[in-house]
């Protein structure tokens, strides 16, 4: 027996060695080795809409991005039964390693940052035919990092900036808010140095230097950098790009049809043709969960829905012949639309509570389509009206009120309401008075765009007992908010406890 194992190991030995390393060293048909890829102009590009990809995985803009930003704000709230997922609305955050509520959305922005700092890492060392092009993509590769870390000092403030590739062992170091702006300007003001003013052909829905421009500005705001904000937005109110944006119907800017228009700085570019499961697979979903995620009881999910106290704030002013702001009709779904507007429902008569009210925007009711789950509505991330109410608040800000006047009055006069001057004479010159009107404006015309938590912060509005309790009144979640704690979010626990650079955001 001893004798015949001895053999066999002698043998296989002598096999094993008499083989050809090449018959060994066989590359995976399936997956690409790092030092295989990023060698070709068709790599680079590959690497790129990579990033774009990450738009479609549920904790960007598939699902969770509109349950964090529009249902947090005062303009929604969840009555979901499933409790955990409203506490996050309520600001009643117990697991702050929550899924749904935190983790993902933690999880996919660094994914998409990761994604960006491949492609801003081997991208430089690829030959390229046009160095223009190679030029646009590594900008391409700037304004999603600058995004991402835009909606990450929204959302966790504190986040880890990391700008090269990271192996599994490493421990990013502490960010403070302050240094992730300055991240975001750094990577946005680069990208719009590059990109160019439009896309044509199947390249239509990628970054332009105005999208650049007006995620700066839009950075620059938060910070109340006034004049640098407007001096970003001067690109596309006054400046070269002037010329390629302006103001369409409004019922244009959440529909199927007519999308990437004049009106759309930048929009996410979905689709139901993949009808898959969600995720990063190869063919997984290119739609949104949006439509299903907000939808009215036995319609959709029903897990999001808005204060009603927006719909009383719309039927305030009147138009200049005497009608409902039609807004209101495109905007929300509440009790009264058929009465206003002769508008059901998803073809049906509302049978809800009287004071219940539901985002409208985006649905996709008026296509009478039940597969709602693959919504390949557009979402316009950035729009031109958004881009002109921020420079009236920058020229306000910089106290320039009587120049603001104008930028107000283009967004009224689409939807026939009378000049600003006109509606409210008491206002003048005082720049307090206008601030607290334009937050109205904005309001009417931005409500379900995931910017109002945005502009909450950005005024103030949540930074003293007094003035949250002015939210509450509004929206009674706002009772549960602690000033300090609640301006951010809590980092996922994991992270904390897996990093010994991190610590927890402050008063969790």
């Amino acid at each position: 027996m001893k004798k015949l194992l001895l053999t066999i190991l002698i043998t296989g030995t002598f096999i094993i060695s008499s083989c050809k390393k090449s018959l060994l060293d066989q590359d995976n048909p399936n997956t690409l080795t790092q030092e295989q890829f990023w060698k070709t102009e068709d790599d680079a590009q590959k690497g790129v809409n990579a990033i774009y990809h990450m738009f479609y995985q549920p904790g960007s803009w598939s699902r969770w991005g509109y349950f964090r930003l529009d249902l947090t704000s005062d303009e929604g709230f969840s009555k979901s039964p499933w409790i955990e997922l409203a506490d996050w609305t309520r600001f009643q955050y117990v697991n702050y390693n929550f899924f749904e509520g935190n983790q993902v959305s933690y999880r996919d922005t660094y994914k998409a940052i990761f994604r960006c700092n491949q492609v801003l890492t081997y991208v430089p060392g690829i030959t390229f035919a046009d160095q223009n092009k190679k030029a646009q993509m590594l900008g391409e590769a700037k304004f999603l990092r600058g995004l991402y870390y835009y909606y990450a000092a929204l959302l966790w403030e504190n986040f880890p900036i990391v700008t090269t590739i990271q192996s599994p062992i490493d421990l990013p170091q502490q960010s403070s808010l302050a240094q992730v702006w300055a991240q975001a300007e750094k990577d946005l003001s680069e990208a719009a140095a590059v990109l160019p003013s439009q896309w044509t052909g199947n390249d239509i829905g990628r970054a332009t230097k105005g999208a650049a421009f007006a995620l700066l500005g839009k950075t620059y705001m938060q910070q109340r950098k006034w004049a640098q904000a407007r001096t970003a937005f001067d690109y596309l109110v006054k400046g070269a790009g002037a010329g390629f944006y302006g103001l369409v119907d409004y019922k244009d800017n959440f529909r199927a049809e007519n999308e990437n228009n004049k009106e759309s700085v930048f929009e996410i570019q979905f689709s139901d043709a993949n009808k898959t499961a969600e995720g990063d697979v190869p063919n997984s979903s290119m739609g949104n969960n949006r439509a299903q995620f907000f939808a009215p009881r036995s319609i959709g999910w029903s897990d999001g829905q808005a204060r009603n106290w927006l719909v009383a704030e719309f039927k305030k002013e009147k138009t200049i012949d005497g009608k409902i702001d039609q807004r209101l009709r495109y905007s929300l779904f509440y009790p009264g639309l058929e009465a206003d507007f002769g508008d059901k429902t998803y073809g049906r008569s509302w049978q809800w509570d009287a004071d219940e009210a539901w985002f409208k925007k985006y649905s996709r009711d008026y296509m009478r389509n039940n597969e709602d789950y693959y919504n390949q509505i557009n979402n316009r991330m950035i729009r031109f009206s958004d881009i002109l109410l921020m420079y009236a608040e920058a020229n306000n800000e910089l106290g320039q009120t009587a120049e603001a006047y104008q930028y107000v009055n283009r967004v009224r006069q689409r939807v026939n309401l009378a000049p600003l001057a006109t509606a409210y004479p008491a206002i003048g010159n005082d720049q307090s008075l206008f601030r607290e009107r334009l937050k109205m404006e904005r309001v009417l015309e931005l409500c379900g765009e995931s910017v109002r938590w945005a502009d909450l912060k950005r005024w103030g509005d949540l930074e003293t007992q007094a003035s949250v309790a002015k939210v509450a009144l509004r929206d009674p979640d706002f009772n549960n908010f602690v000033p300090g704690k609640h301006i951010r979010l809590p980092l996922p626990q994991l992270e904390v406890e897996n990093n010994i650079n991190l610590k927890q955001n402050p008063n969790y």
